[in-house]
């Protein structure tokens, strides 16, 4: 936490199960392209603030983990299955899935890295026409919309 006990960001998985909170900035956030995170996240890439294990703390449950090669394993939430993070096995930090913080706006990637298996398509995401989701629903259907996952805070 900040000399004043308040977390500087915070954030967790789809149903609350597993919280966490850092004590300080992230050390950078990067976007990773390589085969490996797109399987694990199920998308085209990762987008990943990576923290300084002293300023990082998981505030409620503890999340399962995936060896997913010789150097690294992911946590997850057990229960909803939400994809939360990345550990190298000899480092001191850990990385956090950018999409599970409460304010994943404050958390800007700087860099990519495995551009090597970066999908071609992704350099032109900002250019595809859009839709807000009430333009996409329409106002009945979103009447009827209630979500059951856990609200961007405590």
């Amino acid at each position: 936490m900040t000399a004043a006990g308040k977390p500087v960001l915070t954030g967790g998985c789809q149903c609350g199960a597993i919280r966490f909170a850092l004590s300080a900035a992230p050390l950078r956030v990067t976007l990773c392209h390589c085969r490996m995170c797109q399987k694990a996240t199920g998308g085209p890439f990762a987008a990943m603030a990576e923290i300084a294990r002293e300023n990082f703390a998981w505030t409620r449950g503890t999340p399962a983990s995936f060896r997913s090669s010789s150097v690294a394993e992911r946590d997850f939430c057990k229960d909803c299955g939400t994809p939360l993070g990345y550990r190298l096995l000899v480092c001191d930090s850990i990385e956090i899935m950018t999409g599970t913080f409460d304010r994943p706006d404050r958390v800007v990637p700087t860099l990519q890295y495995g551009i090597e298996a970066r999908l071609g398509w992704t350099g032109t995401i900002a250019n595809l026409p859009g839709k807000t989701t009430l333009q996409n629903y329409g106002p009945d259907r979103m009447a009827q919309v209630f979500s059951y996952q856990q609200p961007d805070h405590d």
